[in-house]
């Protein structure tokens, strides 16, 4: 079989995807751990400083700032295979993305 474009950006996303899914059992529970930690603090989180702050775009604009910048961050850690304290926190902002975005599905916004 021929290797595409396609195939190839396929099999860098599952890479990536199984990054915290792969190795003994202490990474992946706390993988999954941080990801279940991370859904829980973005949910409820996000409600907490709106009521409290009552400014939607500030609320947003921070939350898109530790974003970008643990983004950045991440790309200048040696990933093989990551550190266990970058495994949590890359995964604590996939969940908390994660339960933003569902959110704003669930709202209808």
């Amino acid at each position: 079989m021929q290797e595409t474009n396609f195939q190839n950006y396929l099999a860098s996303v599952v890479k990536y995807l199984s990054t915290s899914l792969v190795g003994p059992w202490r990474r992946r529970s706390f993988g999954i751990i941080s990801l279940l930690l991370g859904y829980y603090l973005g949910s409820n989180l996000t409600v907490y400083f709106l009521q409290e702050i009552g400014q939607r775009p500030f609320v947003v604009f921070v939350m898109v700032l530790l974003v970008e910048l643990l983004i950045r961050l991440r790309n200048r850690v040696n990933n093989n295979p990551w550190p266990l304290y970058w495994l949590a926190i890359d995964n604590i902002r996939i969940g908390a993305v994660y339960s933003v975005v569902l959110e704003a599905f669930k709202l209808g916004s």
